[in-house]
């Protein structure tokens, strides 16, 4: 047999003829089996009897002991440069361009020569300035500037109404979220959440199924243009937002993916468009949600809410920061859903659960700080104007959180930052808000 032959071995057996082995036993290895790693009858190596030690490797050798030179624990050794070549390097330090030795020499001159000391402090002063530190992600309010100025020095034959501009920003902010999605992140998992009879609901779909539904429920402002419906043929159970987009999913043979983004953004396009011939007098146009109707301009500013809530729904699923509106439309945002508190507040006592009517003319002040912030009385007891005179409660919330409150996506008993007066007309007032909320 070959003498080259693959044999099994384990971990107590010597890898060549020539291994470390213990202590006199590579002396018997060598008088058994020669230089050829034949052993007495040239069939291999020696192994081991039983009671030997087993082969361990020896200690590695030091690089002290090879005669090699040392590593330098120094580091690079400065440079000895002219005056005016150590000038010329201080804007490469500035910007951390040198090489070490060239850093090394160059901070060291800094400390001995007073003008380059002054001079390399306003270059690094200058190189902070070309690299500030801010997010990558663009400021919500960016759009609406770079327009604004657009606008001032040549304005559009055609302008937006500003009741329309909400709608148009919160829908293009969310097109360029999605502009470099991939399959993944259309396919991933995102949970609708609203209130309804005073509990938290929930309903599971996909990043594309939100395109789909925003689509179908936009469409109710669209039909009221008078441009096509995206329903098409498909009949719904009852014209109501819920209705609508569960019709859609059962008419899909699977479940929408990146196709749907096309048509909805080119609706989007077609309802901005579409508002912007009517010049503005259209902005009381009913639009009809099936159990309510809202005027044009509010029913834009409702889908701008709900864009923005689902814009975020989306980003949490990706795991992808995602800003507030501006707060010019943010403060637009929080004023219809004040002017809705009071039909809410009186479509709650019809059942029963909102605290009866008391005296007329009973308000809460529902204060809101931070971005979009303001004051509004709202009326307890009538759709009627609310009265400083008849106040009982105030309610103090920040802006955004409010907004999360109307979505449904805070529970009216953690939403209230501050609140003082009648607690029973404040809890009347954050559940009436919450009860804003839908799919």
């Amino acid at each position: 047999m070959s003498t080259g032959r693959y044999e099994a071995h384990d971990g107590d057996e010597g890898e060549t003829e020539g291994g470390n082995r213990g202590e006199g036993q590579g002396e018997d290895v060598r008088k058994d089996g020669g230089g050829t790693g034949g052993g007495g009858s040239g069939s291999g190596p020696t192994r081991p009897g039983p009671g030997r030690p087993p082969r361990i490797p020896l200690p590695r050798a030091s690089v002290e002991d090879t005669g090699r030179p040392l590593p330098d624990l120094d580091g690079p050794a400065p440079l000895v440069l002219e005056h005016r070549v150590l000038k010329s390097l201080l804007g490469a330090w500035a910007l951390a361009a040198c090489s070490p030795e060239e850093t090394l020499t160059v901070e060291a001159h800094l400390g001995d020569c007073g003008p380059c000391a002054d001079e390399a402090l306003r270059l690094r002063e200058a190189v902070g300035l070309l690299h500030p530190a801010e997010s990558l992600d663009l400021d919500p309010a960016l759009r609406t500037r770079v327009l604004e100025s657009c606008l001032e020095r040549r304005p559009p034959r055609i302008p937006v109404p500003r009741w329309a501009s909400a709608y148009d920003a919160e829908t293009a902010r969310l097109d360029a979220l999605l502009q470099d999605f991939g399959d993944a992140e259309w396919h991933a998992p995102v949970r609708l959440r609203w209130f309804d009879s005073d509990e938290p609901t929930s309903r599971r779909t996909t990043v594309a199924g939100v395109i789909a539904h925003l689509m179908t429920v936009d469409g109710l402002v669209a039909v009221g243009l008078g441009l096509d419906d995206p329903l098409g043929d498909v009949p719904a159970d009852r014209p109501t937002p819920a209705s609508r987009t569960e019709a859609f999913w059962r008419a899909s043979h699977f479940p929408p993916t990146r196709s749907v983004r096309a048509p909805w953004r080119e609706q989007s396009h077609d309802v901005v468009r579409t508002a912007s011939f009517t010049g503005g007098r259209e902005g009381g146009l009913p639009v009809s949600y099936g159990d309510f109707e809202l005027p044009l301009h509010d029913a834009l500013l409702d889908r701008a809410f709900e864009c923005w809530v689902h814009a975020e729904d989306i980003a949490e699923a990706v795991d992808y920061p995602y800003a507030p509106p501006s707060a010019r439309h943010l403060h637009d945002m929080i004023d219809l859903g004040a002017r809705m508190l009071p039909g809410a507040l009186a479509r709650r006592r019809r059942p029963g659960p909102a605290a009866p009517a008391g005296a007329p003319g009973r308000s809460v002040r529902l204060e809101i700080e931070g971005l979009g912030g303001g004051e509004w009385l709202i009326p307890l007891d009538s759709p009627s104007v609310g009265s400083a005179e008849r106040e009982v409660a105030h309610v103090a919330l920040d802006g955004v959180e409010f907004c999360q409150l109307a979505a449904g996506h805070v529970s009216p008993a953690e939403a209230a930052a501050g609140q003082s007066g009648d607690r029973s007309a404040i809890k009347d007032v954050l559940f009436a808000a919450a009860s804003l909320s839908r799919m």
